[in-house]
């Protein structure tokens, strides 16, 4: 079996498993396949938000680019109210590039967006977004355990409802972690701190869901293995955690939040 037929499988068997714990779930085959292999992380090209507002990124890669699809923005509008739709991607000849809630962890409740910077989170697009969107911008800098730049936050961080998981151990600037940790304390939410074996375990690429039984965190096998029984506790309080499988897609870089563009908009009444 060749990896994009077990690619393929783990992406249908991962939104059976989330609809059949009540998500709703949109999925799309590839428009071009074989021309956008990285188009399983649909989560950089596109954002919506409440009150009806859809956001288009500028992409650093040139093939990730072809991964904007019309088809999927029309989708929104029909099944969605969409009030306007935001398009940064004109930025991309100026080359500045803002990789969507891979680039941005988005806390929606005290609006900040933290961003580890890379040259996939330009500051003069972060800070057009900021502007438009109504987040404080967060910027920071973060390595990986082998001293490496990490150019995706969401790799790193996952904020729910009731808590936050985050690799501070990742952030060598004391006064900026420090900050961060307070920033999200002060919501009042539970801090749940990742190692860096943690991270590369993708245990900090994690997404909070809507499911028919309240909320749920959806995440790899894999990063559940990583996982304390009292890191699980913690999460358990207030979500029910639901691991998927998909080795394969992780052998990309990324894993189930890269995989997942969260819809925040109002849905349209059944005529």
């Amino acid at each position: 079996m060749d990896i994009a037929r077990m690619a393929f499988d783990e992406v249908t068997h991962a939104a059976e498993t989330l609809e059949g714990h009540g998500v709703t779930v949109h999925l799309f085959e590839d428009a071009v396949p074989g021309r956008t292999p990285d188009s399983v992380f649909p989560n950089n090209w596109f954002s919506t938000h409440a009150g009806g507002h859809v956001a288009l990124y500028p992409m650093y890669s040139p093939n990730r680019r072809l991964e904007r699809r019309a088809d999927v923005i029309d989708m929104l509008k029909q099944r969605y109210r969409v009030q306007d739709v935001i398009d940064y991607s004109g930025l991309e000849p100026d080359g500045l590039f803002l990789e969507g809630t891979g680039a941005m962890v988005l806390d929606h409740v005290d609006r900040v967006a933290y961003v580890v910077r890379s040259n996939r989170a330009n500051p003069i697009a972060l800070e057009r977004f900021a502007t438009h969107f109504n987040y404080e911008p967060m910027a920071f800098d973060a390595f990986d355990a082998d001293g490496n730049a990490v150019y995706h936050t969401n790799v790193l961080m996952c904020i729910a409802t009731s808590f936050a998981m985050v690799g501070f151990d990742l952030i060598p600037d004391a006064a900026r972690r420090d900050e961060i940790r307070s920033r999200l304390r002060n919501t009042g939410r539970e801090i749940i701190d990742l190692s860096a074996f943690q991270i590369g375990e993708f245990a900090g690429n994690a997404i909070e869901l809507n499911g028919s039984n309240g909320p749920l965190l959806a995440l790899s096998a894999r990063a559940l293995a990583s996982l304390s029984t009292k890191q699980m506790e913690t999460i358990e309080r207030s979500a029910m955690i639901v691991p998927l499988r998909v080795p394969t897609i992780e052998l990309a870089g990324g894993s189930v939040r890269c995989m997942l563009a969260g819809v925040h908009l109002p849905t349209r009444e059944a005529k």
